[in-house]
């Protein structure tokens, strides 16, 4: 027998093609880190206009979908949605493209399919509840059904993602019990933790 033959390395190395073919390993730890910098960004001009203006938002402007305090918050919030998820699909495509791989792929298929459902639905709720002026849940929900979809994709890529999601909805249920924090919470969910996982993301799978 070959003395350097090692039968653990030929089952580390199965098991790696067995794992690229089912799941979904381009994430970029640093669009997560730069996801959770937007948010905090955004946090922080909300923050401004909510704590700057006259009007009590989560109590005064109930029943007023549209107005001049609140529509700089939707830009805010779009804008941060949008440049997070460009972010990711930017430096996502340039991690697979590294590699060789193609970015819509079938595990990033699997993945995108089994995040994209749960998260929709609670685009539809948020909505819903915005529509009928429950501004004071609007924190608490889109922690939730944002860190259960996470949840859900963790099945298709790397498995910390479950953490992320699990922090996501402990923050979620927070938010709901103070109502009146639920910034607070968001920057936590949205920015720290995204920071936090992203560190962590770096040091243990992209760092050389």
């Amino acid at each position: 027998m070959n003395a350097f033959f090692k039968p653990e390395d030929d089952l580390a190395q199965i098991r790696s093609i067995m794992e690229r073919s089912t799941k979904f390993l381009s994430l970029s730890a640093l669009s997560a880190i730069l996801a959770g910098v937007y948010a905090l960004v955004g946090a922080g001009l909300a923050y401004n206009i909510i704590y700057g203006s006259e009007v009590v938002l989560y109590f005064e402007l109930k029943d007023q979908f549209i107005t001049p305090e609140i529509l700089p918050l939707i830009l805010i919030a779009g804008a941060v949605f949008v440049l997070a998820v460009s972010t990711g699909l930017l430096l996502s495509y340039r991690k697979a493209s590294a590699a060789g791989q193609a970015l819509w792929n079938g595990p990033a298929k699997r993945l995108f399919y089994s995040f994209i459902i749960p998260f929709s639905a609670g685009a539809v709720f948020v909505v819903i509840l915005y529509f009928r002026g429950h501004f004071s849940l609007l924190a608490a929900s889109t922690l939730l059904f944002y860190g259960m979809a996470l949840l859900n994709a963790g099945n298709f890529t790397f498995s910390d993602i479950r953490k992320l999601g699990m922090g996501e909805i402990a923050l979620g249920v927070l938010a709901a019990i103070f109502p009146g924090k639920g910034l607070l919470f968001w920057a936590l969910g949205f920015g720290v933790l995204h920071i936090v996982y992203g560190v962590i993301m770096y040091l243990k799978y992209e760092r050389k």
